[in-house]
């Protein structure tokens, strides 16, 4: 375990591998003080629904979420959570999302009452304007998954969302060497990827035959970084962390 997280344990991966050195000492006792609840939650909990009103925004402290929107019949993965990420920061302006939060496995979360975040807000600018970059991150990811649904063909939208969370957990100390353990199902990556389990199951055996990337029972192995990468038309500039676009040396 980090220091940070053993210092802060609900909130010490926020921006981590981004803006948290960033962070003055006394805005990190801060927003780990903003925490209110701790909840956990199992598999496929949809801890908002949209629409729901909100008077909370959620720190994801442990395990994963998606976002999802519903269609017909059909479930829609539109951006993947990892711990650190403050998931529903724009709660906090709209009241309501227009679209789903739900568990991928059992979640660890921090609630976070709105009321508080406006005291931020209106006292502590500088950790405003973090919170406020964390969420233009999220639409920095949105667009990124946009343009690549146009581009990719789906083995190489899945092989983009491994190379991407496998970056984003390596950001905040918990991928591997070769990859990254995850609960992600089939059935996930067919929703993420705007495509079928059938179709999926096919993408996953070319992309093992291929030596790109193998994923089994919630495991995603990878020999080779680069080529998996080149594979996955994937630059991480958009992820903020190294890169062209990289704040690590900057302050916001």
């Amino acid at each position: 375990m980090s220091s940070e997280l053993k210092r802060f344990p609900m909130t010490g991966l926020f921006l981590e591998g981004r803006l948290r050195h960033d962070l003055s000492e006394e805005e990190r006792v801060e927003l780990e003080s903003l925490v209110s609840r701790v909840e956990i939650h199992p598999d496929g909990h949809r801890l908002i629904s949209r629409g729901d009103i909100c008077d909370h925004s959620t720190m994801l402290i442990d395990g994963f979420m998606l976002r999802t929107l519903d269609s017909g019949d059909r479930r829609y993965g539109v951006s993947f959570h990892v711990p650190g990420d403050f998931v529903d920061l724009h709660c906090f302006a709209l009241k309501r999302l227009d679209h789903n939060i739900e568990c991928v496995g059992q979640a660890k979360v921090g609630l976070v009452p709105h009321e508080r975040i406006a005291e931020v807000m209106k006292e502590k600018p500088h950790l405003a304007r973090l919170f406020w970059f964390s969420t233009l991150l999220d639409a920095a990811m949105h667009r990124e998954w946009i343009m690549k649904l146009e581009q990719l063909k789906v083995p190489q939208r899945i092989a983009h969302i491994f190379a991407e969370v496998w970056c984003r957990l390596d950001m905040v100390g918990l991928a591997f060497e070769d990859g990254f353990d995850t609960p992600l199902t089939q059935a996930d990556l067919a929703d993420m990827c705007g495509a079928t389990p059938i179709h999926v199951n096919r993408a996953i055996g070319e992309l093992r035959k291929s030596g790109i990337a193998d994923f089994n029972r919630g495991e995603v192995r990878i020999c080779n970084r680069e080529k998996l990468e080149n594979f996955a038309h994937f630059e991480k500039d958009y992820l903020y962390g190294d890169g062209a676009l990289s704040l690590r040396q900057d302050g916001l």
